[in-house]
């Protein structure tokens, strides 16, 4: 039996074991694209390179077979180096959105295309969930946002977008109206108190995820009650204040404590609360540059300056977020510097390095050429847009699971087992590093199963495998030559008939989106 090392310790594999067959007994994790136990290792994508004996030569773990004293490194610089390499290679051919153009465009990130499959089948509960994940306010903002993911939305110049506030409100009034509205699990106490100044829109949304995450809030505020602009500016015919206090209500429900009447900086000095208080979020909407500048902040164009990432003021402990920091005045704008910020604000009062919210990685289509429109409208409902809403009473059931079906479902179907998507985050590969021909988008929606997309496909063969082994009567192969190489069905026949019996099983071993069950 060969024994050998791997990134320095000892291993001893049956002979005609691979490199990785050593590293997996080892629980070092070789990634791997075109791979899957008990297929023959296609050793084409390249991400599984190793370095052996020193070798400037790297070699495909998968195939690589072990030698008795072989030392080989899984993560010295060149290793890492050539498989962001590979992984950028693959991305400079792969023609598909990771999230939606409306997600990408939400100031929130909001999985805005998982909320619109959730209304079209009626789980509104699963629903108001997936809003609140990112928008502590969604009845309010379902009635005063400004929309940027519906400008986004790839319909909207073809025959009018999704009305993505007008669902966003649907489900949360509908969650307003129950008898149980939804309230997120929230971590135990970890005995931090963070100082909220500012019980407007991004200080409430500041303490609705700082108190989920175990962290005890209390929102300081000049007026009398909470709310900020979203009480005291925004007209009631548009904003009904009974939204606004249900909105609020459910944000204090989760401990949140309230402290009005109270104005930082004259009735509280902002260095009793940095000594009272773990940490601080200044969020109290515009704000004078002589005022800033007294209570210690250095300023920029548009107010207090910040740190765009983690929302850190230049004062130790203290962040600011919103209209204070920002010259633009988007509710969600300053609901998402709430959540971002309470992200940042979590790590440091854990004594964490403050990165900030995790940046989820993309790629993108972009604009779309002649005649893929239609691809992409295939699979979606033909139903028009919605035209003249009620703007009091807002979408009836009919209507919200009418529009929410109009959704072309531009991103990905396996947005969380993605190889190439997990890889490429993890070895912080650039989309953009290699140009190649673009491809022309197109799905293959024939199969009653999966979906077929040959622009996300490497090429890695464990299809045509898997269709090989279980014996199907036409399977998968490969055509063409060279770099003109693709995964097809052979004579042309219809997809459902190539995949009679393991459609789903081709589908779960597809590294990529090309191969995806249906939703």
């Amino acid at each position: 039996m060969p024994k050998l090392t791997i990134d320095n310790r000892p291993v001893e594999v049956d002979a005609g074991s691979t490199i990785l067959d050593a590293a997996d007994k080892l629980g070092i994790a070789v990634p791997t694209m075109c791979f899957m136990k008990g297929l023959t290792p296609a050793t084409s994508c390249m991400v599984c390179v190793v370095k052996v004996n020193g070798s400037p030569l790297l070699l495909p773990a998968c195939g690589a077979l072990v030698a008795n004293g072989m030392v080989v490194q899984t993560d010295t610089p060149d290793v890492i180096e050539a498989r962001r390499a590979a992984l950028e290679l693959l991305l400079s051919d792969h023609l598909g959105d990771c999230m939606g153009p409306c997600h990408v465009t939400c100031p929130a990130t909001m999985n805005i295309p998982l909320m619109l499959r959730q209304i079209a089948a009626g789980r509104l509960r699963e629903a108001i969930r997936t809003v609140k994940a990112d928008i502590a306010l969604p009845a309010v903002l379902g009635r005063i946002c400004a929309a940027p993911c519906e400008k986004a939305c790839r319909r909207a110049p073809h025959d009018g977008p999704v009305p993505i506030c007008l669902l966003k409100r649907y489900v949360a009034d509908v969650d307003l109206d129950s008898d149980e509205p939804y309230s997120p699990p929230c971590k135990d106490r970890i005995g931090k108190r963070v100082a909220i100044v500012g019980a407007g829109p991004a200080g409430l949304a500041a303490a609705y995820y700082l108190a989920q995450d175990g962290i005890d809030c209390t929102l300081f505020d000049d007026h009398d009650r909470p709310g900020g602009a979203l009480r005291y500016a925004v007209p009631a015919e548009q904003l009904p204040r009974q939204v606004v206090d249900d909105e609020v209500a459910a944000i204090t429900a989760l401990g949140v404590q309230f402290n009005g009447s109270t104005r930082i900086g004259k009735d509280v000095p902002l260095a009793e609360l940095r000594r009272d208080y773990d940490a601080v979020f200044f969020a109290v909407g515009k704000i004078e540059t002589e005022t800033a500048r007294q209570l210690g902040f250095e300023t920029g164009r548009d107010g207090v300056a910040i740190d765009r990432r983690t929302y850190a003021t230049n004062i130790e402990g203290v962040f600011a977020g919103g209209d204070a920091v920002r010259n633009r005045k988007v509710c969600v704008r300053a609901v998402a510097d709430g959540k971002e910020a309470a992200a940042s604000i979590g790590q440091f009062v854990r004594g964490r390095p403050v990165t900030g919210p995790d940046t989820p990685f993309n790629t993108r289509i972009g604009k779309l050429q002649d005649g893929e429109i239609d691809a992409f409208l295939a699979s979606s409902s033909p139903a028009p847009a919605v035209r003249n809403p009620d703007l009091v009473n807002g979408l009836t059931d009919e209507q919200a699971v009418a529009q929410a079906l109009r959704c072309l479902h531009c991103d990905c179907r396996k947005p969380d087992a993605c190889k190439l998507r997990l890889y490429s985050r993890q070895y912080d590969a650039q989309p953009g590093r290699y140009k190649a021909g673009r491809k022309t988008f197109s799905q293959n929606t024939g199969h009653p199963d999966i979906i077929f997309e040959p622009g996300k496909c490497i090429d890695c063969g464990l299809c045509i495998q898997i269709a090989a082994r279980s014996k199907e009567r036409l399977g998968l192969t490969f055509i063409g030559r060279g770099f003109n190489v693709k995964v097809a069905v052979p004579f042309d026949k219809p997809l459902c008939e190539a995949l009679a019996q393991v459609a789903r099983d081709c589908a779960a071993a597809c590294p990529t989106g090309a191969l995806a069950v249906k939703d």
